[in-house]
């Protein structure tokens, strides 16, 4: 068990039960609702000694071609949904893949938090950061759109917080003040890029703080007081529809985001395996994403009693009647301990939300049928770094 691994002291509070009959008084409770998001993750200190865990190796031996009829069953989910859509599986210990347009790019959204976590991880194995330190936010530290830690920056002398609990806020509720604050600890987006490129893994990007991707994504260039996430709205709506349009399609042509899903489940299956990290930090990472509250009806939806997730959403824009980068990709384990790299990313639709859904719980269904009518060996206990079981939760 990693020295440092973090448990939940949740505490429980009474929520009124009052439906809300006006539109202020809903969008009040929805403020409230994040801020008290925020409260509910209670800090930590962290006791994190690093172990130089040896990295944990799958087989050298050549991956075997994807399951005929997983492959096929993915392609018809794909086909179904009526939207391009990239799907990738991939089996944790023997290595193959399965996959829909796995190597077209789609942005990623909050997904990309991902990879911002394992910079910050591999900085604690180097000894350069450590999850006890605290750093403090000022006003000029806001984010854009979710970011219920925004709500507890106040007066001059800020919100201090600890790199542990930062981790915690971006990886479990997807946090974009905390994940932002997080890529400038760690020494910006070109070192975030620099440790993708170091540990060799194809088909991600990082593309900028949360806050810069999505001004420009919307047609903007970042302004402080965006951090007022009422005030980038305002401005966002004030924008001619051309400029929109001609931002939004520049994004999905080339999104600084984007990433492939089969380079993503190739990434997580490497830190499944333990060879990307420390095995602490490992662990660290994998409990930290087993706590997701987001997506409860994206992967999450279609796990199935004994299976856990480990995962993380991505949610981008609404325009002209579409979603973009509507996402979800995670770690799926069986009973045995058998686990599988899964991703799912839809980069533009019109399909209502039950579809979405209906396409991502169909891809973790798909999964676990094949499982159970293959009868996959148990992954070796001694190669595999486990996560933590599957905690509940709300999804945005």
């Amino acid at each position: 068990m990693s020295s440092f691994r973090t448990r939940n002291r949740r505490r429980t509070r009474a929520r009124p039960a009052i439906l809300l009959a006006t539109a202020t008084v809903l969008l009040a409770a929805t403020f409230a609702g994040g801020w008290w998001a925020a409260q509910r993750i209670t800090p930590q200190k962290i006791a994190y000694t690093k172990g130089p865990a040896p990295a944990l190796r799958a087989s050298k031996a050549a991956a075997r071609p994807a399951p005929a009829a997983l492959q096929a069953t993915l392609e018809r989910i794909a086909q179904g949904y009526g939207e391009p859509v990239g799907i990738a599986v991939s089996d944790v210990t023997s290595g193959w893949t399965a996959s829909v347009d796995g190597q077209q790019t789609f942005p990623q959204q909050s997904v990309s938090k991902l990879w911002v976590a394992l910079a910050v991880m591999q900085a604690v194995d180097d000894k350069r950061l450590s999850l006890d330190q605290t750093v403090t936010m000022h006003a000029e530290d806001r984010s854009v759109f979710y970011q219920p830690l925004a709500s507890r920056i106040r007066g001059p002398n800020g919100l201090t917080i600890t790199l542990a609990d930062l981790m915690r806020h971006a990886l479990i509720e997807s946090d974009n003040a905390a994940n932002d604050m997080l890529i400038r600890q760690v020494g910006g987006p070109g070192v975030v890029a620099r440790v993708i490129a170091d540990k060799r893994l194809a088909g991600l990007a990082l593309g900028g703080t949360e806050r810069d991707v999505q001004t420009k994504t919307a047609g903007l260039e970042w302004r402080p007081e965006y951090g007022q996430t009422w005030i980038f709205k305002q401005a966002r709506a004030a924008l001619p529809d051309d400029v929109r349009d001609q931002a939004l399609a520049n994004y999905l042509a080339n999104p600084p985001d984007g990433a492939t899903p089969d380079g993503i489940a190739a990434a997580l299956a490497a830190l499944k395996r333990g060879e990307l990290l420390s095995r602490a930090s490992t662990d660290f990472m994998l409990d930290l994403m087993g706590e997701a509250r987001t997506g409860a009806m994206r992967l999450r939806a279609g796990v199935q009693p004994g299976w856990s997730l480990a995962h993380k959403t991505g949610t981008g824009p609404d325009w002209r009647g579409a979603s973009v980068g509507i996402n979800d990709v995670g770690l799926l384990t069986a009973p045995d301990g058998h686990t599988y790299s899964v991703a799912v990313m839809v980069r533009e639709t019109k399909q209502p939300p039950s579809a979405r859904h209906r396409l991502m719980i169909g891809v973790a269904r798909a999964v676990e049928s094949y499982w159970a009518a293959s009868g996959e060996p148990a992954a070796p206990t001694q190669q595999i770094a486990t996560s933590a079981p599957l905690q509940g939760g709300p999804g945005l």
